[in-house]
């Protein structure tokens, strides 16, 4: 077993949470998680939080997974965007991967990251 499937990709979201709505951004992440945990193809997926800042750590097992968690939630992340500002998006990934994300993923402006090595169990 590897501890980086070959084809495995991460999303990196950094929110900023509107004056006054950070407890807001706070109670809408169990929906986030509940809705997550639905997908066979996440490999994890979990949030950080820094004064105002929001980060959610998530990995899929390849971009399928990911496009059928955007898919998955996107509704909520609509929502959440009108109490928080996506401030940075970094996708990581092998290039194979990251070509198949490139289209959906472009109006969120973000940072491409392409898998170079790593450690293998």
């Amino acid at each position: 077993m590897t501890s980086h499937p070959s084809n495995s990709v991460s999303l990196h979201p950094y929110f900023n949470a509107h004056p006054g709505k950070l407890e807001a951004v706070k109670a809408s992440l169990p929906a986030f998680i509940s809705k997550t945990a639905t997908e066979r193809k996440n490999l994890y997926y979990d949030f950080t939080i820094n004064g105002d800042n929001l980060f959610c750590r998530e990995a899929y097992v390849d971009a399928e997974g990911l496009l059928e968690h955007l898919t998955n939630v996107g509704p909520m992340l609509q929502e959440l965007l009108t109490i928080a500002d996506l401030t940075r998006l970094e996708v990581h990934g092998p290039a194979t991967e990251l070509d198949k994300l490139r289209d959906a993923l472009a109006p969120f402006n973000p940072v491409w990251f392409v898998y170079q090595s790593g450690v293998e169990r």
